[in-house]
């Protein structure tokens, strides 16, 4: 079981994400966060970061000069498109920038999971989150969960993570319920929207890293 550690702002929450052995770090770009970070910030971060973690850009509907400032900042290893990015877009993005792209797919009901097939076929990953509540400025990091059994007899054609709501009390149920090989948390290891409880981080990966799962790629 893979970890992803998102919406990370501080030098010590860095290092607890690391310490506790996740395999992803998340930096937030997309303004209207609480978990946002300026390039600056993001550059001063990722000296935190072994080159055994990866370091993913979050950015929502990022167009090109925006995407070329944060990847002029700092060496990005993927980028997560967390907006209404269409196909297009997202072979856009990876043909331009020549980086390793995450897209989101917000989940809800039955309707949303042929998305899941259309954006296989350009995306490098796909995460899985809940569709956020209506009226929300955030396209994640709710604290949302959705119907994992929508998912669960999915088969993939590409590697994904599962997310939406997760916390170290739900995240092994969840990736059983799924088959989940990787699992991404934000709003669920804070004490505040963007702030970091460490004590938390620790436990989501321990948890996740101790769930039983099966893998379901083709």
């Amino acid at each position: 079981m893979q970890v992803k550690i998102c919406g990370l702002t501080t030098p010590e929450s860095v290092e607890a994400a690391v310490q506790a052995g996740a395999s992803y770090i998340g930096f937030n770009f997309f303004l209207k966060s609480p978990r946002f970070v300026g390039s600056a910030r993001a550059a001063e971060l990722v000296e935190l970061v072994p080159e055994r973690v990866k370091n993913v850009a979050l950015t929502v509907n990022s167009d090109d000069e925006m995407l070329r400032e944060i990847t002029a900042a700092f060496s990005v290893d993927i980028l997560q498109l967390h907006g209404s990015e269409s196909p297009e877009r997202v072979h856009e993005i990876k043909l331009k920038f020549g980086i390793p792209v995450i897209k989101v797919l917000g989940i809800a009901e039955k309707s949303d999971i042929a998305a899941i097939d259309t954006y296989s076929e350009v995306a490098d990953m796909l995460l899985v989150d809940a569709k956020p509540p209506k009226g929300s400025a955030l396209p994640g990091g709710n604290a949302v969960t959705f119907d994992w059994r929508l998912i669960a007899d999915l088969e993939w054609t590409v590697p994904w993570m599962l997310a939406g709501g997760l916390t170290p009390e739900n995240v092994a149920e969840a990736a059983r319920l799924t088959g989940a090989p990787m699992v991404d948390v934000a709003s669920g290891v804070e004490s505040a929207p963007g702030v970091k409880d460490l004590d938390k981080i620790a436990a989501f990966v321990k948890a996740a890293k101790g769930a039983e799962r099966w893998p379901r790629i083709k």
